[in-house]
C-alpha cells in the first residue's frame, strides 16, 4: 500500500512540477519536478538517471 501511495504522489507531484514550470505559469516547477524524480527513484530506474543528472548539472553550476 505504502509502495503504491508514493508512486502515485511522486507521478501527481512530477506533473504539478511540469505544469508549473510551463512559462507564464507562476509557481515552484523546478523543484516540485526534482521532489517528483526523488520520490520515483526508488520504484523507477529512468526517474534515479534524470535525478543523477539534475545532481551532475547541479555539481558543474556550482563549481564553475
Amino acid at each position: 500500500m505504502r509502495k503504491h501511495l508514493r508512486i502515485c504522489v511522486g507521478f501527481f507531484t512530477l506533473l504539478a512540477g511540469f505544469i508549473l514550470a510551463l512559462p507564464f505559469v507562476p509557481g515552484p516547477g523546478i523543484p516540485l519536478i526534482l521532489v517528483g524524480l526523488v520520490l520515483l527513484s526508488d520504484h523507477f530506474p529512468w526517474a534515479k538517471r534524470s535525478l543523477d543528472w539534475a545532481k551532475r548539472k547541479w555539481q558543474l553550476l556550482r563549481t564553475s
